[in-house]
């Protein structure tokens, strides 16, 4: 396990690409310079142009949380390229915070924007979330792929030509070399996926039917699906201070996150932490990782303050978080332990007095 000289990002990451112990999010970083964003920016709006309606009907799709990229998503799309957005919202059943609902009902009321709610039932997340928990310790794959794949279809039943996502995280964060802003094939290999994966899920527990809710229309034309990260840098703490101009809200004073070095990302339900969580036994590391490596390559953390949060923060799992996801899902705490402890990998873990300890830490 070999950590970025500049990042930390570790190896482990599943899809990196090192070269001279530099990670490839750090090489992609750096090429930002050599970009000509004006023309990047003029290839958007006559983009937008070609799909903007005159009658001012719905003319793109903007998948959203409520967060703070999907604040900005929304400034982009109707106050700089004129658009009429759809916004579509594929929400969880874990316990929402406060934060995050009022940013979620801020943005339709600040932008003046339609919105479509998208709400696996219940009783279906809990079980394709238990099934993903317990097989493969990724515990959100179902709903992963309906964060994508509902949107389109939404766009397909619709009739809108536009699918607008934010960043490309495959480059961003460094599984490919290659910028681009078509999502469309990215998309559809999931419906695809999904398709391919259907025995699987009938094998344990779901129904037919309950897999294909969430694919893709096969007999509506596909839309574009585009990644607004090719088109202008892409930047959290950017995108934060214009959703907090438009009245976007963070968990200050609400929730203090164990595990988290930020109270402005992913924020909007308590258990979805658990999911970014689970990187841990598994990789080596989780949100604070993430979050660290981004703010190195901005220049916002020096290497050594770096490694002091991930060694203070890296490991923990936010108990409020862990609280709620086994309460929804029907869990005790002995049995959550249970699973994730089949989870650790023994390559890159030891155990040290009962306690999983990382064997080559970036600190």
């Amino acid at each position: 396990m070999q950590h970025c000289k500049r990042c930390l990002m570790p190896d482990t990451r599943p899809g990196s690409i090192f070269k001279d112990g530099i990670c490839q999010a750090c090489y992609n970083y750096e090429s930002r310079s050599a970009v000509n964003w004006d023309k990047r920016l003029k290839e958007l709006r006559e983009l937008c142009d070609k799909y903007r309606k005159s009658d001012g009907s719905y003319d793109c799709v903007i998948p959203v949380s409520g967060g703070k990229d999907s604040h900005f998503l929304a400034h982009i799309m109707v106050e700089e390229m004129h658009m009429h957005p759809l916004l579509v919202t594929v929400t969880d059943s874990f316990t929402h915070s406060q934060a995050g609902s009022h940013n979620l009902r801020n943005m339709i009321e600040t932008f003046k924007l339609n919105h479509y709610l998208y709400t696996i039932n219940h009783d279906l997340f809990k079980r394709a979330t238990r099934i993903a928990f317990e097989t493969t310790g990724e515990a959100l794959k179902f709903v992963e792929y309906a964060i994508y794949t509902i949107p389109t279809l939404v766009a397909q039943k619709f009739d809108i030509s536009l699918v607008v996502f934010g960043e490309n995280s495959s480059f961003e964060y460094g599984t490919t070399s290659k910028n681009f802003f078509d999502a469309s094939p990215i998309v559809k290999t999931m419906s695809d996926t999904l398709e391919k994966d259907r025995q699987w899920w009938i094998e344990h527990g779901l129904s037919s039917a309950e897999v294909g809710s969430i694919q893709l229309d096969k007999n509506k034309p596909l839309p574009l699906v585009i990644y607004m990260s090719y088109f202008i840098p892409w930047s959290s703490v950017r995108n934060l201070e214009v959703a907090k101009r438009y009245g976007f809200r963070t968990l200050a004073h609400e929730w203090e996150r164990e595990g988290c070095v930020e109270n402005f990302e992913q924020m909007d339900s308590f258990a979805y932490l658990v999911h970014l969580w689970l990187k841990y036994p598994k990789f080596g590391f989780q949100r604070t990782s993430d979050i660290v490596s981004r703010r190195l390559r901005e220049g916002r953390l020096t290497i050594e303050e770096a490694k002091q949060l991930i060694k203070e923060k890296d490991h923990k799992l936010d108990q409020k978080a862990m609280i709620d996801f086994i309460s929804f899902l029907g869990y005790t705490q002995k049995e959550f332990w249970e699973i994730t402890d089949k989870l650790w990998n023994r390559e890159i873990f030891e155990q040290k007095e009962g306690e999983w300890i990382l064997k080559n830490p970036p600190y």
